[in-house]
C-alpha cells in the first residue's frame, strides 16, 4: 500500500511562544521525531507541511507549502492531500506529538480499511493523528471553502472511524509545562 506521511508545521505556537517544530525534546526537533516515527512505520515520502521551511530543510525535511498559510490545521490536511493524490492514504500528524509511536501509526493505518479517514483515541478522538484517503479532499475542500476550520466537525462529514491507541503517543504539547520531565530548549 502506497502512503504517505505529513507532519503539519504550521500552526502559531502562541502558547508555546516559540516554534513549537523545531523545539527540541530529547535532542530531537519535534517536527524531525515524528518524521522519523511516520518513516519508520512505512510511510514514504514524509513530508513537512507549512512552517518555517528553512528550519525544516536544516532538519533534513522536505517541505510542502501550505495552500492555506494561517487557517489552522485543515488547510495543512487538505495540502497534504492535494500534494498526495495519488496515494492510498496519507498519515498526517502534529508536529507537536513527539511521542508518537510507530504502533500508534500502525493502528491508524490497520483501522482505515475501506473508510475515508481513521483518527486516533487516546483519552479522546485525536484529529491531528489520522490516516486519510485523498478521496476525501473533494469534501474537506466544500466544507473549508464553506469557513469550517475545525478538523473535527470534518471528520463528523466524512466516513470516519477511531481506532484506540496509547493516549501517550498522541499527547500533544502546548506549553513549556506540557513537556512533563522531558528534556527540552534549545541545545537540540
Amino acid at each position: 500500500m502506497n502512503v504517505a506521511g505529513a507532519v503539519l508545521c504550521g500552526g502559531r505556537s502562541t502558547r508555546m511562544g516559540r516554534d513549537k517544530a523545531t523545539m527540541p525534546v530529547g535532542g530531537e526537533a519535534m517536527a524531525a521525531r515524528v518524521a522519523a516515527v511516520l518513516r519508520d512505520a512505512g510511510c514514504d515520502p514524509v513530508v513537512a507541511i507549512g512552517g518555517d521551511a528553512n528550519a525544516l530543510i536544516a532538519l533534513g525535511l522536505d517541505v510542502v507549502g501550505d495552500l492555506h498559510p494561517g487557517e489552522g490545521p485543515l488547510g495543512g490536511i487538505i495540502t497534504a492531500l492535494d500534494a498526495f493524490a495519488g496515494a492510498c492514504a496519507v498519515v498526517v500528524v502534529g508536529c507537536d506529538m513527539p511521542w508518537l509511536s510507530i504502533a500508534t501509526v500502525a493502528a491508524v493505518l490497520a483501522g482505515l480499511g475501506e473508510h475515508e479517514v481513521a483518527a486516533a483515541h487516546g483519552d479522546r478522538r485525536e484529529p491531528l493523528c489520522a490516516a486519510w484517503r485523498p478521496s476525501a479532499l473533494s469534501r474537506l475542500r466544500l466544507r473549508f471553502d464553506e469557513g469550517v476550520r475545525a478538523v473535527h466537525r470534518v471528520l463528523d462529514d466524512c466516513d470516519s472511524v477511531t481506532v484506540e491507541v496509547d493516549p501517550a503517543s498522541v499527547r500533544n504539547v502546548n506549553s513549556a509545562a506540557d513537556m512533563g520531565g522531558a528534556t527540552c530548549g534549545d541545545d537540540g
